[in-house]
Protein backbone atom coordinates (compact mmCIF):
# COMPACT_ATOMS: atom_id res chain seq x y z
CA UNK A 1 0.00 0.00 0.00
CA UNK A 2 1.58 3.31 -1.03
CA UNK A 3 1.32 6.68 0.61
CA UNK A 4 -1.41 7.75 -1.84
CA UNK A 5 -3.69 4.85 -0.97
CA UNK A 6 -6.84 5.45 1.03
CA UNK A 7 -9.08 2.66 2.31
CA UNK A 8 -12.00 2.22 4.62
CA UNK A 9 -13.39 -0.59 6.74
CA UNK A 10 -16.25 -1.10 9.11
CA UNK A 11 -13.76 -2.44 11.66
CA UNK A 12 -10.02 -1.83 11.73
CA UNK A 13 -8.04 -4.09 14.06
CA UNK A 14 -4.54 -3.02 15.09
CA UNK A 15 -2.48 -6.17 15.67
CA UNK A 16 -2.91 -9.41 13.77
CA UNK A 17 -1.57 -11.96 16.24
CA UNK A 18 -3.88 -14.34 18.09
CA UNK A 19 -6.21 -11.72 19.63
CA UNK A 20 -6.54 -9.64 16.48
CA UNK A 21 -7.04 -12.67 14.27
CA UNK A 22 -9.55 -14.26 16.66
CA UNK A 23 -11.54 -11.01 16.71
CA UNK A 24 -11.43 -10.76 12.91
CA UNK A 25 -12.62 -14.36 12.55
CA UNK A 26 -15.44 -14.01 15.04
CA UNK A 27 -16.65 -10.77 13.45
CA UNK A 28 -16.80 -12.28 9.98
CA UNK A 29 -18.36 -15.53 11.25
CA UNK A 30 -21.20 -13.63 12.94
CA UNK A 31 -24.32 -13.72 10.71
CA UNK A 32 -25.22 -10.26 11.97
CA UNK A 33 -22.05 -8.68 10.58
CA UNK A 34 -21.98 -7.75 6.88
CA UNK A 35 -19.06 -5.33 6.93
CA UNK A 36 -15.42 -5.17 5.97
CA UNK A 37 -12.53 -5.94 8.33
CA UNK A 38 -8.96 -4.72 7.89
CA UNK A 39 -6.23 -6.02 10.20
CA UNK A 40 -3.11 -3.85 10.45
CA UNK A 41 -0.03 -5.86 11.44
CA UNK A 42 3.42 -4.29 11.57
CA UNK A 43 5.27 -7.62 11.42
CA UNK A 44 3.52 -10.43 9.52
CA UNK A 45 6.29 -12.85 10.56
CA UNK A 46 5.12 -12.44 14.19
CA UNK A 47 8.67 -13.25 15.28
CA UNK A 48 8.47 -10.93 18.31
CA UNK A 49 4.84 -11.56 19.24
CA UNK A 50 3.79 -13.15 22.52
CA UNK A 51 1.57 -15.51 20.50
CA UNK A 52 4.66 -17.07 18.92
CA UNK A 53 7.01 -16.95 21.91
CA UNK A 54 4.92 -17.95 24.92
CA UNK A 55 4.68 -21.34 26.64
CA UNK A 56 1.19 -21.80 25.08
CA UNK A 57 -0.96 -23.34 27.78
CA UNK A 58 -4.52 -23.23 29.11
CA UNK A 59 -5.86 -23.53 32.65
CA UNK A 60 -9.01 -23.05 34.67
CA UNK A 61 -7.13 -22.58 37.93
CA UNK A 62 -7.99 -18.95 38.51
CA UNK A 63 -9.51 -17.32 41.57
CA UNK A 64 -12.00 -15.14 39.67
CA UNK A 65 -15.10 -16.62 38.07
CA UNK A 66 -14.81 -14.58 34.88
CA UNK A 67 -11.34 -15.96 34.12
CA UNK A 68 -12.49 -19.51 34.84
CA UNK A 69 -15.42 -19.11 32.45
CA UNK A 70 -13.19 -17.66 29.74
CA UNK A 71 -10.90 -20.68 29.90
CA UNK A 72 -13.74 -23.20 30.09
CA UNK A 73 -15.03 -21.68 26.87
CA UNK A 74 -11.49 -21.76 25.48
CA UNK A 75 -10.92 -25.46 26.10
CA UNK A 76 -14.25 -26.31 24.47
CA UNK A 77 -13.20 -24.27 21.44
CA UNK A 78 -9.82 -26.01 21.26
CA UNK A 79 -11.50 -29.42 21.48
CA UNK A 80 -13.49 -28.61 18.34
CA UNK A 81 -11.01 -26.32 16.60
CA UNK A 82 -11.23 -28.30 13.38
CA UNK A 83 -14.96 -27.63 13.15
CA UNK A 84 -14.53 -23.91 13.79
CA UNK A 85 -11.44 -23.12 11.74
CA UNK A 86 -11.50 -25.57 8.84
CA UNK A 87 -10.56 -23.99 5.52
CA UNK A 88 -11.07 -25.80 2.20
CA UNK A 89 -11.24 -29.16 3.91
CA UNK A 90 -8.07 -28.58 5.95
CA UNK A 91 -8.61 -28.89 9.68
CA UNK A 92 -5.96 -27.28 11.89
CA UNK A 93 -4.01 -29.37 14.38
CA UNK A 94 -2.60 -27.70 17.48
CA UNK A 95 -1.36 -30.75 19.41
CA UNK A 96 -3.48 -30.11 22.49
CA UNK A 97 -2.22 -32.17 25.42
CA UNK A 98 -4.33 -32.14 28.56
CA UNK A 99 -1.64 -32.88 31.13
CA UNK A 100 -3.16 -30.49 33.65
CA UNK A 101 -1.70 -27.78 35.83
CA UNK A 102 -0.37 -28.74 39.25
CA UNK A 103 -0.26 -25.90 41.78
CA UNK A 104 1.81 -26.66 44.89
CA UNK A 105 1.28 -24.97 48.24
CA UNK A 106 2.92 -24.91 51.64
CA UNK A 107 0.84 -24.60 54.80
CA UNK A 108 0.62 -20.85 54.31
CA UNK A 109 -1.03 -21.17 50.89
CA UNK A 110 -3.11 -24.32 51.33
CA UNK A 111 -6.30 -22.52 52.40
CA UNK A 112 -6.15 -20.25 49.35
CA UNK A 113 -5.80 -23.27 47.07
CA UNK A 114 -8.81 -24.85 48.78
CA UNK A 115 -10.93 -21.71 48.31
CA UNK A 116 -9.88 -21.41 44.68
CA UNK A 117 -10.61 -25.07 43.97
CA UNK A 118 -14.09 -24.76 45.45
CA UNK A 119 -14.87 -21.87 43.11
CA UNK A 120 -13.35 -23.67 40.13
CA UNK A 121 -15.40 -26.80 40.82
CA UNK A 122 -18.56 -24.72 41.27
CA UNK A 123 -17.95 -23.25 37.80
CA UNK A 124 -17.61 -26.72 36.30
CA UNK A 125 -13.82 -27.06 36.12
CA UNK A 126 -12.36 -30.53 36.73
CA UNK A 127 -9.82 -29.54 39.39
CA UNK A 128 -8.82 -31.84 42.26
CA UNK A 129 -7.62 -30.71 45.70
CA UNK A 130 -4.92 -33.14 46.84
CA UNK A 131 -3.08 -33.76 50.11
CA UNK A 132 0.66 -34.56 50.08
CA UNK A 133 0.12 -38.32 50.17
CA UNK A 134 -2.22 -38.10 47.18
CA UNK A 135 0.29 -35.96 45.30
CA UNK A 136 3.06 -38.47 46.00
CA UNK A 137 0.91 -41.36 44.90
CA UNK A 138 0.03 -39.76 41.57
CA UNK A 139 3.41 -38.09 40.99
CA UNK A 140 6.03 -40.30 42.70
CA UNK A 141 8.91 -38.15 41.44
CA UNK A 142 7.58 -35.10 43.35
CA UNK A 143 9.17 -33.87 46.59
CA UNK A 144 6.22 -33.24 48.92
CA UNK A 145 8.10 -32.87 52.21
CA UNK A 146 7.39 -29.14 52.51
CA UNK A 147 3.96 -29.22 50.81
CA UNK A 148 0.59 -29.07 52.52
CA UNK A 149 -1.57 -29.39 49.40
CA UNK A 150 -1.81 -29.19 45.65
CA UNK A 151 -4.49 -28.70 43.02
CA UNK A 152 -4.39 -30.52 39.72
CA UNK A 153 -6.49 -30.21 36.58
CA UNK A 154 -7.61 -33.73 35.78
CA UNK A 155 -8.98 -32.58 32.41
CA UNK A 156 -9.42 -29.34 30.52
CA UNK A 157 -5.93 -27.98 31.27
CA UNK A 158 -2.68 -28.41 29.43
CA UNK A 159 -0.65 -27.02 26.56
CA UNK A 160 -0.74 -26.74 22.79
CA UNK A 161 0.92 -25.26 19.70
CA UNK A 162 0.39 -21.51 20.10
CA UNK A 163 1.85 -20.74 16.68
CA UNK A 164 -0.59 -23.21 15.18
CA UNK A 165 -3.54 -21.52 16.89
CA UNK A 166 -2.46 -18.09 15.65
CA UNK A 167 -2.08 -19.32 12.07
CA UNK A 168 -5.41 -21.16 12.19
CA UNK A 169 -7.29 -18.03 13.29
CA UNK A 170 -5.48 -15.93 10.70
CA UNK A 171 -6.10 -18.34 7.83
CA UNK A 172 -9.78 -18.68 8.69
CA UNK A 173 -10.24 -14.92 9.05
CA UNK A 174 -8.67 -14.35 5.63
CA UNK A 175 -10.84 -17.05 4.07
CA UNK A 176 -13.90 -15.16 5.35
CA UNK A 177 -12.70 -11.90 3.81
CA UNK A 178 -10.44 -10.20 6.36
CA UNK A 179 -7.78 -8.07 4.69
CA UNK A 180 -4.36 -8.05 6.34
CA UNK A 181 -2.32 -4.91 5.74
CA UNK A 182 1.36 -4.71 6.66
CA UNK A 183 2.02 -1.42 8.39
CA UNK A 184 2.39 0.42 11.67
CA UNK A 185 -0.11 2.93 12.99
CA UNK A 186 1.50 6.35 13.24
CA UNK A 187 -1.58 8.45 13.95
CA UNK A 188 -5.18 7.96 15.05
CA UNK A 189 -7.71 10.55 13.86
CA UNK A 190 -10.36 11.38 16.41
CA UNK A 191 -13.45 13.55 16.27
CA UNK A 192 -14.81 13.96 19.78
CA UNK A 193 -15.55 10.49 21.12
CA UNK A 194 -15.21 8.77 17.76
CA UNK A 195 -12.19 7.35 15.97
CA UNK A 196 -12.58 8.16 12.28
CA UNK A 197 -9.35 6.83 10.77
CA UNK A 198 -5.85 5.53 11.32
CA UNK A 199 -2.85 6.71 9.37
CA UNK A 200 0.10 4.39 8.85
CA UNK A 201 3.78 5.25 8.87
CA UNK A 202 3.91 5.06 5.08
CA UNK A 203 1.19 7.72 4.94
CA UNK A 204 -1.69 5.44 4.02
CA UNK A 205 -5.04 6.34 5.61
CA UNK A 206 -7.72 3.83 6.60
CA UNK A 207 -11.09 5.21 7.60
CA UNK A 208 -12.94 3.09 10.14
CA UNK A 209 -16.36 2.58 11.66
CA UNK A 210 -14.73 1.04 14.74
CA UNK A 211 -11.16 0.56 15.92
CA UNK A 212 -9.94 -2.40 18.01
CA UNK A 213 -6.60 -2.23 19.84
CA UNK A 214 -5.10 -5.74 19.78
CA UNK A 215 -1.51 -4.53 19.55
CA UNK A 216 -0.05 -6.72 22.29
CA UNK A 217 3.20 -5.25 23.60
CA UNK A 218 2.45 -2.11 21.59
CA UNK A 219 -1.06 -1.69 22.96
CA UNK A 220 -0.22 1.15 25.32
CA UNK A 221 1.40 3.16 22.52
CA UNK A 222 -1.60 2.64 20.24
CA UNK A 223 -3.99 3.81 22.96
CA UNK A 224 -1.83 6.88 23.56
CA UNK A 225 -2.19 7.88 19.89
CA UNK A 226 -5.93 8.16 20.57
CA UNK A 227 -5.25 10.27 23.68
CA UNK A 228 -5.89 7.43 26.12
CA UNK A 229 -3.53 6.21 28.84
CA UNK A 230 -3.88 2.55 29.82
CA UNK A 231 -1.89 0.82 32.61
CA UNK A 232 -0.20 -1.74 30.39
CA UNK A 233 3.58 -2.24 30.26
CA UNK A 234 5.50 -4.60 28.01
CA UNK A 235 7.71 -6.81 30.17
CA UNK A 236 10.38 -9.33 29.22
CA UNK A 237 9.86 -13.02 29.96
CA UNK A 238 12.27 -15.91 29.41
CA UNK A 239 11.56 -19.47 28.39
CA UNK A 240 14.35 -21.96 29.10
CA UNK A 241 14.59 -25.52 27.87
CA UNK A 242 16.43 -28.55 29.23
CA UNK A 243 16.56 -32.31 28.90
CA UNK A 244 16.49 -34.82 31.74
CA UNK A 245 17.73 -38.40 31.44
CA UNK A 246 15.78 -39.74 34.43
CA UNK A 247 12.08 -40.32 33.58
CA UNK A 248 9.52 -37.91 35.01
CA UNK A 249 6.36 -39.73 34.00
CA UNK A 250 3.05 -37.94 33.41
CA UNK A 251 4.49 -34.56 34.33
CA UNK A 252 1.84 -31.82 34.33
CA UNK A 253 2.53 -28.12 34.04
CA UNK A 254 3.95 -27.76 37.53
CA UNK A 255 3.78 -24.47 39.43
CA UNK A 256 6.23 -24.61 42.32
CA UNK A 257 5.74 -22.68 45.57
CA UNK A 258 8.63 -20.46 44.42
CA UNK A 259 6.67 -19.36 41.36
CA UNK A 260 8.84 -21.29 38.90
CA UNK A 261 7.00 -23.44 36.37
CA UNK A 262 7.97 -26.40 34.21
CA UNK A 263 6.19 -28.58 31.69
CA UNK A 264 7.12 -31.37 29.25
CA UNK A 265 7.99 -30.57 25.66
CA UNK A 266 8.50 -33.95 24.03
CA UNK A 267 10.05 -37.10 25.46
CA UNK A 268 12.67 -36.23 28.09
CA UNK A 269 12.56 -32.51 27.28
CA UNK A 270 11.07 -29.64 29.26
CA UNK A 271 10.46 -25.91 29.14
CA UNK A 272 10.41 -23.66 32.20
CA UNK A 273 10.31 -20.09 33.39
CA UNK A 274 9.15 -17.74 36.14
CA UNK A 275 8.11 -14.15 36.75
CA UNK A 276 10.87 -12.06 38.34
CA UNK A 277 10.31 -10.00 41.46
CA UNK A 278 8.74 -6.64 40.67
CA UNK A 279 11.91 -4.65 41.36
CA UNK A 280 13.89 -6.91 39.02
CA UNK A 281 11.32 -7.16 36.21
CA UNK A 282 12.84 -5.89 32.94
CA UNK A 283 10.89 -4.01 30.27
CA UNK A 284 10.59 -5.19 26.68
CA UNK A 285 10.84 -3.16 23.48
CA UNK A 286 10.33 -4.41 19.94
CA UNK A 287 12.79 -1.79 18.74
CA UNK A 288 15.58 -2.29 21.30
CA UNK A 289 17.54 -5.56 20.92
CA UNK A 290 19.16 -5.01 24.32
CA UNK A 291 15.74 -5.31 25.97
CA UNK A 292 15.31 -8.73 24.32
CA UNK A 293 18.48 -10.31 25.70
CA UNK A 294 18.33 -13.46 27.82
CA UNK A 295 19.52 -13.46 31.41
CA UNK A 296 20.82 -17.02 31.85
CA UNK A 297 21.69 -16.32 35.48
CA UNK A 298 17.95 -16.21 36.21
CA UNK A 299 17.75 -19.88 35.22
CA UNK A 300 20.95 -20.90 36.99
CA UNK A 301 20.37 -19.04 40.25
CA UNK A 302 16.60 -19.20 40.69
CA UNK A 303 14.64 -21.48 38.35
CA UNK A 304 16.89 -24.54 38.29
CA UNK A 305 17.45 -24.73 42.08
CA UNK A 306 13.72 -24.35 42.72
CA UNK A 307 12.77 -27.04 40.24
CA UNK A 308 15.51 -29.40 41.40
CA UNK A 309 14.19 -29.08 44.94
CA UNK A 310 10.66 -29.91 43.85
CA UNK A 311 11.65 -32.63 41.35
CA UNK A 312 14.94 -34.27 42.45
CA UNK A 313 15.35 -35.81 38.97
CA UNK A 314 16.00 -32.27 37.72
CA UNK A 315 19.24 -32.05 39.68
CA UNK A 316 20.96 -33.66 36.68
CA UNK A 317 19.87 -31.94 33.46
CA UNK A 318 21.32 -30.66 30.22
CA UNK A 319 20.30 -27.04 29.51
CA UNK A 320 19.09 -26.32 25.99
CA UNK A 321 18.13 -23.26 24.01
CA UNK A 322 16.29 -20.30 25.51
CA UNK A 323 14.42 -17.29 24.24
CA UNK A 324 12.86 -14.07 25.45
CA UNK A 325 9.48 -12.67 24.54
CA UNK A 326 7.07 -9.84 25.37
CA UNK A 327 4.55 -9.99 28.19
CA UNK A 328 1.97 -7.20 28.10
CA UNK A 329 1.36 -6.79 31.80
CA UNK A 330 -1.72 -5.09 33.22
CA UNK A 331 -0.21 -2.98 35.99
CA UNK A 332 -3.57 -2.55 37.73
CA UNK A 333 -4.36 -6.19 38.49
CA UNK A 334 -2.74 -8.59 35.97
CA UNK A 335 -6.08 -8.94 34.19
CA UNK A 336 -6.88 -7.90 30.63
CA UNK A 337 -8.68 -4.67 29.74
CA UNK A 338 -11.47 -5.62 27.34
CA UNK A 339 -14.27 -3.64 25.73
CA UNK A 340 -15.21 -0.09 24.88
CA UNK A 341 -12.76 2.55 26.06
CA UNK A 342 -14.19 5.17 28.40
CA UNK A 343 -15.03 8.42 26.61
CA UNK A 344 -15.23 6.75 23.19
CA UNK A 345 -18.09 5.52 21.03
CA UNK A 346 -16.14 3.14 18.79
CA UNK A 347 -12.68 2.44 20.26
CA UNK A 348 -12.35 -1.03 21.74
CA UNK A 349 -9.54 -2.27 23.99
CA UNK A 350 -8.07 -5.76 24.06
CA UNK A 351 -4.90 -5.26 26.06
CA UNK A 352 -2.83 -6.31 29.07
CA UNK A 353 -3.40 -10.07 29.06
CA UNK A 354 -0.47 -10.69 31.41
CA UNK A 355 0.44 -14.06 29.91
CA UNK A 356 -3.13 -15.33 29.41
CA UNK A 357 -3.64 -14.21 25.80
CA UNK A 358 -3.42 -17.47 23.88
CA UNK A 359 -5.78 -19.36 26.17
CA UNK A 360 -8.24 -16.48 26.35
CA UNK A 361 -8.24 -15.66 22.62
CA UNK A 362 -11.25 -17.79 21.61
CA UNK A 363 -13.59 -16.33 24.22
CA UNK A 364 -12.30 -12.75 24.01
CA UNK A 365 -12.43 -12.64 20.21
CA UNK A 366 -16.03 -13.79 20.30
CA UNK A 367 -16.97 -11.40 23.10
CA UNK A 368 -15.49 -8.39 21.32
CA UNK A 369 -17.24 -9.29 18.10
CA UNK A 370 -20.56 -9.50 19.95
CA UNK A 371 -19.95 -6.15 21.60
CA UNK A 372 -19.19 -4.52 18.23
CA UNK A 373 -21.97 -6.19 16.22
CA UNK A 374 -24.77 -6.46 18.78
CA UNK A 375 -23.87 -3.75 21.28
CA UNK A 376 -23.51 -6.17 24.19
CA UNK A 377 -22.12 -9.49 25.34
CA UNK A 378 -24.16 -12.58 24.47
CA UNK A 379 -22.02 -15.68 25.05
CA UNK A 380 -19.92 -14.56 28.03
CA UNK A 381 -20.29 -11.40 30.07
CA UNK A 382 -16.82 -9.87 30.28
CA UNK A 383 -17.92 -6.55 31.74
CA UNK A 384 -15.83 -7.19 34.89
CA UNK A 385 -12.76 -6.81 32.66
CA UNK A 386 -13.96 -3.52 31.20
CA UNK A 387 -12.10 -0.22 31.09
CA UNK A 388 -14.48 1.16 33.73
CA UNK A 389 -12.55 -0.62 36.49
CA UNK A 390 -9.36 1.09 35.33
CA UNK A 391 -11.00 4.53 35.42
CA UNK A 392 -12.37 3.78 38.90
CA UNK A 393 -9.04 2.25 40.05
CA UNK A 394 -10.97 -0.87 41.04
CA UNK A 395 -8.67 -3.90 40.60
CA UNK A 396 -10.15 -7.33 39.91
CA UNK A 397 -8.40 -9.56 42.42
CA UNK A 398 -6.70 -12.60 40.90
CA UNK A 399 -4.68 -14.73 43.29
CA UNK A 400 -3.34 -17.22 40.77
CA UNK A 401 -0.87 -15.04 38.91
CA UNK A 402 2.16 -16.75 37.35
Amino acid sequence: MTSTDSKSADVVIVGGAVMGSSTAYHLLADPGFKGRVIVVEKDPTYQLSASALSAASIRQQYSSAVNIRISLYGIRFLHSIGDHLEVDGERPEIGLREGGYLYCATEAGASILAENQALQAAEGADILFMKPEELKSRFPWLNVEDLAAGTWGRSGEGWFDGWGLLQAFRKKARSLGAEYVTGEVAEIEREGGRIVAVRLKDGARIACGALVNCAGSGGRAVAAKAGLEIPVQAKRRYVFTFSCKEPVENCPLLIDTSGAYVRPEGEGHFICGASPEADMDPDWSDEDPASQEIDFSFFEEFIWPALAHRVPAFEAIRPGRAWAGPYDMSLLDHNAIIGLAGGFDNFYLCNGFSGHGLQQAPAVGRALSELIVHGGYRTLDLSELGHERVVANRPLLERNVI
